[in-house]
């Protein structure tokens, strides 16, 4: 029987990218996201296999619908994407209250509670793998990012905490961080997408964006058999961006 994935924020980029990726090696899906129409037109593209649940992964009683449904449909669970997210930049005396606990609640909590929720389900698969996705700012502070980066610097702690605990079940956790990768999520936050893509392209070795398939990839080595001996990694896909700024030819 085909191994069943849940994967978050699926509706575009990464997790839609990493949707296909699984489709295409055999999985079933289940693909979570806050707007229906963009996780129906991901589930066409693979053939209208698997199912679509269209909510807000921060709500408190999300986590646990999301296991619910898919145990309704399809009876098991052994594959967890956790990549949706939110993002807001700005200075430190620019957050609200409300804008700090949305970005915990969609970051780090909904993460937390779907793996929770999902344990019984991944404690009885021969082949359970939670993939987290967090990004290159979890390591790397940027001015801006610290709300977002600080999420993702939990959810990488949240990681090896995981793959340790979780390790006498044989669930593995491992965690890809990315570096900027050209995705909807930087719409949310910037007026000029132009200066923004060249600024992130500029502070990258290999110098260019990543693309979605070059995440979705070490998703599913994650999740693929050959990596059954592999937990706990976080594993920057980024150009080499976690090294610093590249230097100027000569300098």
């Amino acid at each position: 029987m085909s191994r069943v994935a849940i994967v978050t924020g699926a509706g575009s980029g990464i997790g839609a990218a990493a949707a296909r990726r699984l489709a295409a090696h055999g999985l079933e899906l289940v693909l979570v996201g806050r707007r229906a129409d963009p996780l129906e037109a991901v589930c066409a593209s693979l053939g209208g296999r698997g199912a679509t649940i269209a909510l807000d992964i921060g709500e408190p009683d999300a986590p646990a619908r999301v296991i619910e449904e898919t145990l309704a449909r399809f009876g098991r669970i052994d594959v967890i994407v956790n990549n949706a997210a939110m993002i807001e930049t700005g200075p430190l005396e620019s957050f609200s209250r409300d804008s700090f606990e949305r970005h915990y609640a969609v970051n780090v909590a909904g993460p937390f509670f779907l793996v929770a929720a999902a344990l019984p389900s991944l404690r009885e698969s021969d082949d359970a793998a939670v993939v987290n996705i967090s990004s290159s700012v979890g390591s790397i502070p940027k001015p801006g990012n610290m709300l977002y980066g600080s999420t993702k610097a939990a959810l990488e702690y949240l990681t090896r905490a995981w793959a340790y605990e979780l390790a006498a079940d044989r669930i593995r956790v491992n965690c890809v961080a990315p570096g900027p990768v050209d995705t909807p999520i930087h719409a949310t936050y910037s007026d000029d997408l132009a200066a923004t893509y060249a600024d992130l392209a500029r502070r990258i070795p290999l110098g260019r964006m990543g693309h979605v398939d070059d995440i979705a990839a070490w998703v599913w080595f994650l999740v693929a058999p050959e990596s059954r001996w592999t937990t706990g990694n976080v594993i920057h896909v980024d150009g080499g961006q976690v090294l610093g700024l590249p230097e100027a030819a000569g300098g």
